[in-house]
């Protein structure tokens, strides 16, 4: 089993900043996932992004590009070829530059649930 406590930690330090703005229910040293506080009509709240040490690779959830998937339109074809399903990212080694591009995905996927009013 490799360590991938590496590569969480990388993709952590992109999704903490979002997690002190909004609502992390749970952070410890396997995920870190987090809520909005704005609450769907089935009375949960907004999934907002998780990272988890899966047995194999580290996720990286963006529910943002599930949402608005015009999100991941300018995103590189390597990062592209990193998704599993429609909003899932999975990385079994660090990658510095496809890293980089998932925070300015993060970052937009954030101001797009701001301007729908999801967060503040």
């Amino acid at each position: 089993m490799p360590d991938l406590s590496p590569v969480f930690a990388e993709l952590r330090k992109i999704m903490a900043p979002y997690a002190g703005k909004l609502a992390a229910a749970r952070d410890d040293d396997q995920e870190l996932y987090v809520d909005t506080r704005h609450i769907q009509k089935n009375k949960k709240p907004l999934f907002f992004g998780a990272v988890q040490i899966k047995k194999s690779y580290v996720s990286f959830h963006l529910m943002p590009v599930y949402v608005k998937p015009e999100l991941l339109a300018s995103t590189s074809p390597e990062l592209k070829a990193r998704m599993q399903g429609k909003s899932c990212f999975n990385f079994a080694v660090l990658e510095p530059a496809l890293f980089r591009e998932l925070a300015t995905l993060t970052k937009a996927g954030y101001a797009s649930y701001k301007e729908q009013g999801f967060v503040e």
